[in-house]
């Protein structure tokens, strides 16, 4: 059952990817299935959920998904983490959703400055170069935007969660989890 759910996350990340580019949005929502799997089962089906998504979008209509794949797992990993605190729960998401965002945001910065010079799949590329055209320096540019960008999607993709987790009830959870009566 958990490698089911973990499928089903990665497909939800993919729609959300796959929306994001069509309507190049500043965000990706390719986050959602991956913060589903971590706060169900924990970090490493949230990972599990990120690689089968960034390959998915990948080797179908994002190749630049696949070069992200690391700010995906450890996005995952975090997530798995920190859902099992209390930093998503009232006031205290938004510091929850920094702690989840910073990590998957320095290394998705760094491959987008170092990998495609700043300029991606993403909406959001045009901030990066307005940035530098400013005067900030590529790496600095390319974190400020991701830094921005990712966690207005991580803030989106946690209520989203948060919101669906509490339609769930506690023997849907277990099932869902594996478990049995």
């Amino acid at each position: 059952m958990r490698m089911a759910v973990a499928a089903f996350c990665a497909a939800v990340n993919f729609s959300g990817a796959y929306i994001a580019l069509c309507l190049k949005l500043p965000v990706c929502l390719d986050s959602i299935g991956t913060l589903l799997a971590a706060a169900l089962l924990g970090p490493w089906y949230g990972m599990a959920a990120a690689m089968g998504s960034a390959f998915l979008s990948g080797v179908t209509s994002d190749i630049y998904a696949l070069y992200f794949m690391p700010a995906g797992m450890i996005t995952g990993i975090t997530a798995g983490l920190l859902f099992k605190t209390r930093l998503f729960k009232g006031r205290r998401t938004a510091v929850g959703t920094a702690l989840l965002t910073l990590p998957g945001s320095l290394v998705g910065a760094v491959i987008s400055a170092f990998v495609f010079g700043g300029v991606t799949s993403s909406g959001s590329s045009i901030l990066v170069q307005l940035f530098c055209r400013l005067g900030c320096g590529l790496v600095a540019s390319a974190f400020a935007v991701q830094i921005i960008t990712d966690y207005a999607d991580r803030f989106i993709s946690a209520a989203l969660v948060l919101s669906f987790l509490s339609y769930l009830t506690e023997e849907m959870k277990m099932r869902l989890r594996g478990g049995h009566d």
